[in-house]
Order: structure tokens, then C-alpha cells, then sequence
């Protein structure tokens, strides 16, 4: 933001508040996603970071499907959505350590914490079994889908989550690989 009041021409895009963040995957991201599935989705899942992605997604689809379980992923090792207590944790790109303006109780049914060691044990299962170069909150995201689609309740429901980040900024960590 001070960088925003220093360079001239420049706009500070404001992603935690920035109603735009969650229109856009109202407009794209849910659309894609009842496309996809033809509307057989039973729950939503998606870390809870700017909360754009996840509010917008649900704010679309529960208008279509009303009994929609939309699940809000932080890590285990700071609750701050559950409790306000926020702690360092090696998630990423989830729980920024306050309340984003996009955060939307209302529209999430439920909070799954996820260890960042399940979180990293996704990342490198979903690197070996389906080639896919995914980022730690996006493992914290599949480690919940998973979860939640061995509830009876979901038996004949898909249960769709986002990968909101890439593996790529995370070749170097340590232990990850």
C-alpha cells in the first residue's frame, strides 16, 4: 500500500476488501465449477485466505443449491477464524492473521483445521499420483475435500475444492520434497 502512495500511475488492488476479488469467481469460478459438475456438487471447499474465492464461489451456488455445505480451510496450528487466536503457521496463503472485509460467516457451514504436515503429505501426494504441482494450501484444501467425501452424508456428492496456489514458489522449501 505505501508502495501504491510512492510510484505514480499505480493502484494498490486491496484483495482482502476488494468486493471485485469475490464478484469474479461468482461470475467465473462457481459458474465453472456448476458447469463441470452439472450441479451435483455437494460441498465447496477453499482455504480461508482473502476469502474471495471462497465467498464469491459460495455466494453463487447457494443460490442455486441452498444445502450447499461450503467448508473454510485454516491451519490446525492457528485457528484464528474458529478462536481469533492467530499463530505462525507453515500454511501459506490462509489465515493472514485478521478478519479480511470479504469474510463472510453467513455463507460458510464449517471450519476444517488442516496440519501444515497433512497439508505438505497432500502436496506430495497429489505430485506422485496425479502429476500436479500444487502449493501447500491447495494440499491443506485437498487433505479437507478428502476428508469430507468419506462422510456418509456426501456418499453420492462431489466434493469440489480449489488449488488456489502453485507448487512452483515452493521447489526449495525444506522437507516439503
Amino acid at each position: 500500500m505505501e508502495l501504491a502512495k510512492e510510484i505514480p500511475n499505480s493502484y494498490y488492488i486491496r484483495q482482502h476488501d476488494n468486493p471485485d476479488n469475490r464478484l469474479s469467481h461468482a461470475r467465473t469460478t462457481a459458474e465453472e465449477i456448476w458447469s463441470q459438475t452439472d450441479g451435483a456438487i455437494g460441498a465447496f471447499v477453499a482455504g480461508l485466505g482473502t476469502c474471495g474465492t471462497l465467498t464469491g464461489v459460495a455466494s453463487a451456488l447457494k443460490l442455486r443449491k441452498p444445502d450447499l455445505l461450503v467448508v473454510g480451510v485454516e491451519p490446525a496450528e492457528s485457528p484464528y477464524f474458529r478462536t481469533g487466536e492467530f499463530r505462525r503457521h507453515g500454511i501459506p496463503g490462509v489465515v493472514p492473521g485478521f478478519t479480511p472485509g470479504l469474510y463472510d460467516p453467513n455463507l460458510i457451514d464449517e471450519i476444517m483445521d488442516v496440519s501444515a504436515e497433512d497439508a505438505r503429505k497432500a502436496v506430495r501426494e497429489i505430485a506422485r499420483t496425479e502429476g500436479i504441482l500444487a502449493g501447500i494450501s491447495s494440499g491443506a484444501c485437498a487433505w479437507a475435500a478428502r476428508k469430507l467425501a468419506q462422510r456418509k452424508e456426501l456418499a453420492d456428492s462431489l466434493v469440489v475444492c480449489v488449488f488456489a496456489d502453485t507448487g512452483q514458489r515452493y521447489l526449495s522449501a525444506e522437507g516439503l520434497w
